[in-house]
C-alpha cells in the first residue's frame, strides 16, 4: 500500500479513531490525527503482517491513530 493510499486511509480511520477514544475534534485535527497514525501504524503493521494486504492497513492506521489520541490526551493537552 502506497503513502498515497495510507493518507487516504488515514482520514476515515482518524475519524473512527476520535470516535471511538470520544476525542472532539475539529475536521483538519482529526484528519492529521488519522494521518499519522495512518503513517506510524500502517507502515509498522505492513512490515509485521504483510500476508493480510489491505486489511492490516486499515487496522494497522485506526491503532496507530489511537494512540496517537491516546499520546495526545496524556501529554499535550492541558
Amino acid at each position: 500500500m502506497g503513502i498515497i493510499a495510507l493518507i487516504i486511509i488515514g482520514a476515515a480511520a482518524g475519524f473512527l479513531a476520535t470516535r471511538m477514544m470520544k476525542m472532539e475534534a475539529d475536521i483538519p485535527t482529526t484528519m492529521l490525527i488519522g494521518i499519522i497514525g495512518a503513517l506510524l501504524g500502517g507502515l509498522i503493521l505492513r512490515a509485521l503482517l504483510t500476508m493480510m494486504g489491505a486489511l492490516s492497513g486499515f487496522v494497522g492506521a485506526v491503532l496507530g491513530a489511537m494512540l496517537v489520541i491516546w499520546l495526545w490526551q496524556t501529554y499535550f493537552r492541558r
